[in-house]
């Protein structure tokens, strides 16, 4: 049997992709192991394969099949999200060393491919001057801001790639992120150190409380946005695509302004009976727009966005109700 080995499983997205694949993978054929830092039972539970493995020990990598396997998930890394005070060395030490352990599992193996998930900072000097950002954009970084230096391991490791691709044939797919809209119980996050509300948790938040929304900026404003399983689809297409890998934007190709953002929390999270407003705030800081180009996804990885904005929050309410991952992320 075809094994798919999904590094980071115990991550926010990396849950999500690996329930993804044992609903979706033809269980005669192919199995997803998941592997992770965390001692947890959840996966197991759930009729899946756990390998506890922390990828900055080499000898942790021992515990992990080498027959059969079929293509490697890298969604592992250390992000300024999480990281309450500055350490460049630990960038370096899991980004890093902890994919090039990675990438070495996967040509000891002879896997077929890896898939990677890059950070759309990548794109950070483009920002800004141009609203559709694509995909052929290599390594425009800004190097100053808590993103620039785990931008630079990040893309270190794309590089990588190139050379496991170029030298021993693995077909690499690499996917930049934005934003990824997800249920998750938690609420705050840290920029530069401090901890921060996550706005659309925070805005969640208050409407599930009946309290008005600010509108903060341009009302015209826009983002794409993404919900977690539009990236699942995107990555599982990507597993058994015939191609021999690329750079892939991570969206929907949609954009939704800041009025239809806040009206969507509205309609779907009011309780009966509340009527919260939207109160505009012109003065206060807005946010750069932009769309992700998905075109070259949809030709090579037959991926079709099924998450519109609306149908988004639907899912994430059910989600938020069911609390399906909640062990996993319970402190």
């Amino acid at each position: 049997m075809k094994k798919i080995v999904v590094f980071g499983a115990t991550g926010n997205t990396g849950v999500y992709f690996v329930d993804y694949c044992k609903q979706y993978l033809d269980a005669s054929a192919y199995e997803v192991i998941a592997v992770g830092r965390k001692k947890t039972t959840l996966f197991e539970e759930n009729g899946i394969r756990y390998i506890k493995v922390d990828v900055c020990r080499q000898e942790d990598f021992e515990k992990l099949p080498t027959d059969d396997v079929y293509a490697v998930v890298n969604m592992s890394g250390l992000l300024p999200a999480y990281m309450k005070e500055y350490d460049p060395f630990a960038y370096v030490e899991t980004n890093v060393k902890g994919s090039l352990r990675i990438l070495e599992y996967a040509r000891k193996t002879h896997a077929d491919r890896v898939l990677y998930l890059q950070t759309w900072a990548e794109m950070a000097a483009v920002w800004g001057k141009e609203e559709v950002l694509h995909p052929t954009v290599r390594h425009a970084l800004c190097y100053t801001g808590d993103h620039a230096f785990y931008t630079i391991t990040k893309s270190m490791v794309v590089d990588m790639m190139e050379f496991y691709h170029a030298e021993y044939g693995i077909r690499n797919f690499v996917f930049r992120l934005p934003n990824i809209y997800l249920y998750n119980p938690q609420k705050n996050y840290y920029v530069d150190g401090v901890e921060k509300k996550i706005a659309y948790r925070y805005m969640i938040d208050r409407v599930c409380a009946g309290y008005d929304l600010e509108m903060w900026g341009d009302p015209n404003a826009f983002k794409d946005i993404v919900y977690i399983k539009d990236l699942c689809q995107m990555l599982y297409k990507a597993l058994f695509a015939s191609v021999d890998g690329g750079t892939y934007n991570v969206g929907t190709g949609v954009r939704t302004t800041l009025q239809e953002q806040l009206e969507g929390i509205i309609e779907v999270f009011a309780p009966k009976g509340s009527n919260p407003k939207i109160i505009p705030k012109p003065e206060k800081s807005s946010f750069v727009s932009f769309v992700m180009d998905i075109e070259n996804a949809k030709a090579e990885l037959g991926y079709q966005p099924q998450y519109d904005y609306l149908s988004y929050l639907r899912d994430y309410q059910l989600e938020m109700e069911q609390k399906r991952f909640d062990v996993l992320w319970k402190k």
